[in-house]
């Protein structure tokens, strides 16, 4: 797309006549009507946050800034120029002057319903801050105007500061009436999701927690992250509009979670090393019997169960025969499976794994082991083979990793938090149907690649119209319709493509940056497709494992051991941080996962040290 052109130049003549009426009208103007002049921006240095605009790609930040603490920083991406706006009332038929500093390449300023000719100002390039002005008039009948700043597409991030809007101030009318139906839900351990009814000529909310205002928003919803756990909290909203803000909504009262409740911790250690082994297929990392697993190693999943069809449900764990061939597309053709145990010794290694604290899982799927439950059979089938599997070897739980087709949305599957896609629906049912079945202690676990979690970020499904690939952001809803019900969310790490973050920039595997990002988005939550009123709440930190590949030989996306350092610091300390900003500190997160305890005995157990020289 092609960038605009700046305004030609004026002709000298032209300028100096408009100069000169410039000055007649000032002339003309009254001492009364000066006074009557005001900045009538709101928040327009961004002291407040991002309180009073709103923007669609925008944070604030300490630097650089023009003046005061803190500016205005927003990133364009794909088809989002981050435009920042606020609605101001004015009076009509009345002269109005707009001004900002900025700094970056192609940064607007410019005010929108005028009632006469809607204007803006730009700059091409901006290293330092400069200044932007630009005047109008309002129309005969004019209230209201809507001033913005915005950058150009993908052309990196501009910053901005001390914008005002200077003229006489309009009839601002009455503050809206208070917000009712407030209520609390999604409450986790660190934090609790808020929704309340629209108010009528409400241009925002104020969300106050036990009497102070934490929160600012346009939409009918908050989710409040980095709560205490086991905490109880008051909250009350309030009804914003150019004339003020509303009196607050009635009280509505929770209190958090305490750690190891909903999901539970089914016996894991504080920090936990969570690793697939290698069962049914040998591959170039060569076979690991159980019994050789170090005892490091606190969560095992034999991989894999696969179906006998892709729509049956019936899942089969075949273990790795001696003398039989590979089924890996990294195996050597024909290669065995040396040394591989007899069932009697397996099991004996299970229960010894088990009796020294460890969670011994089965994980169904892989990248070969594709599960449709398009019907309800399929789902009973599941269920069966599945209890038949866990059953016969003592297991301590499941692990989901599915992949590939496995999981997709119907068209009209909109809203992850009431699924209608059979696939999604059923897998949810089977799920919860093997938690109550076994109780409290079972471990479930999940391990979706990227694309079916934190690409939901931007894309769900095939979106609003259509053309998107159905399988974005698909894990979501069975991810928090089991919220409740999960131990572990593992996310692949790995095999991935660039995913945006909260920070709406672009990250790519190699570094702790993305580990770092990624992982923020669940503990913080997010907007599915970019709707702020259709948030993923965040997961609690001691439900999160970060996936990473043992070697490189196991993955793309492998990173150092001092990278894996670096992430974990980051997100437990905050320190040790690169350009991704968290939204809070968790040194609860549970620990790490790694594709495969194989991989990484091939490596000489360099993922494994790493986690131990880290957490003890």
């Amino acid at each position: 797309m092609d960038r605009p052109r700046p305004p030609a130049r004026r002709p000298l003549t032209a300028l100096l006549t408009a100069t000169a009426l410039a000055a007649t009208g000032t002339a003309a103007l009254s001492s009364a009507a000066r006074a009557a002049d005001a900045d009538l921006a709101r928040n327009g240095g961004f002291e407040s946050g991002l309180d009073g605009w709103s923007c669609t790609a925008g944070t604030t930040v300490n630097a650089p800034v023009h003046s005061g603490t803190s500016a205005l920083k927003a990133t364009p991406a794909g088809a989002d120029n981050a435009r920042c706006a606020q609605t101001v009332t004015v009076k009509p038929d009345s002269q109005y002057t707009l001004t900002g500093h900025v700094q970056g390449s192609y940064v607007y300023l410019g005010a929108e319903g005028t009632g006469t000719t809607d204007v803006s100002t730009w700059t091409q390039s901006a290293p330092a801050w400069q200044r932007l002005t630009t005047t109008f008039r309002t129309g005969p009948s004019t209230t209201r105007v809507t001033i913005y700043t915005h950058g150009w597409y993908a052309t990196g991030a501009y910053h901005a500061d001390d914008i005002t809007l200077v003229g006489p101030g309009g009839e601002t009318g009455q503050p809206p009436a208070p917000p009712t139906g407030l209520r609390a839900s999604g409450v986790t351990s660190t934090s609790v999701s808020l929704s309340w009814s629209p108010v009528s000529g409400a241009t925002g909310y104020a969300v106050y927690r036990d009497g102070t205002k934490v929160r600012t928003v346009t939409g009918t919803s908050a989710t409040l992250t980095g709560l205490s756990p086991s905490t109880a909290y008051a909250f009350q909203v309030a009804a914003l509009n150019d004339a003020g803000e509303s009196a607050r909504s009635a009280t509505v009262t929770a209190t958090t979670s305490t750690p190891d409740s909903g999901g539970g911790d089914s016996g894991l250690p504080a920090h936990a090393l969570v690793g697939y082994l290698h069962a049914s297929f040998v591959n170039g990392s060569g076979y690991t019997r159980l019994a050789d697993v170090p005892d490091s190693w606190d969560v095992i999943d034999l991989a894999f169960g696969e179906p006998t069809s892709v729509t049956s449900g019936d899942i089969r764990f075949d273990r790795c025969p001696d003398g039989g061939t590979s089924r890996s597309s990294e195996a050597e053709s024909g290669r065995e499976c040396p040394g591989v145990e007899s069932d009697a010794e397996f099991k004996a290694a299970i229960k010894a794994k088990q009796a020294a604290g460890k969670k011994v899982l089965i994980s169904i799927g892989g990248q070969n082991g594709q599960v449709q439950l398009t019907t309800a059979a399929a789902r009973d089938m599941f269920v069966s083979s599945v209890s038949k599997i866990i059953d016969e070897y003592g297991l301590d739980g499941l692990d989901i990793d599915f992949e590939g087709h496995s999981l997709s949305l119907d068209a009209d599957d909109t809203d992850f938090k009431n699924p209608k896609t059979p696939v999604i629906v059923n897998l949810i049912s089977a799920l919860r149907t093997l938690k109550a079945k076994y109780g409290d202690d079972f471990v479930l676990t999940m391990a979706p690649e990227t694309f079916f979690v934190q690409l939901g970020y931007q894309y769900y499904g095939t979106g609003k119209w259509g053309g998107q690939d159905p399988r974005a952001g698909a894990y979501l809803p069975v991810i928090h319709a089991l919220r409740d019900d999960l131990t572990l969310l593992h996310v692949q790490d790995y095999n991935s493509g660039p995913i945006m973050g909260l920070d709406n920039q672009y990250h790519s595997m190699g570094g702790a940056d993305f580990h770092i990002a990624m992982t923020d988005m669940l503990l913080t939550g997010f907007p599915v497709a970019g709707d702020a009123n259709n948030a993923f709440p965040p997961l609690r930190p001691d439900q999160v494992a970060i996936g990473m590949p043992a070697t490189a030989n196991a993955g793309n996306g492998h990173v150092s051991p001092a990278e894996v350092t670096k992430t974990l610091d980051c997100l437990t300390k905050r320190v040790n941080c690169g350009s991704y900003a968290t939204h809070g500190t968790w040194p609860e997160l549970r620990g790490l996962m790694t594709w495969s305890i194989n991989w990484d005995r091939f490596g000489g157990w360099e993922f494994q040290r790493t986690f131990d020289g880290y957490f003890g």
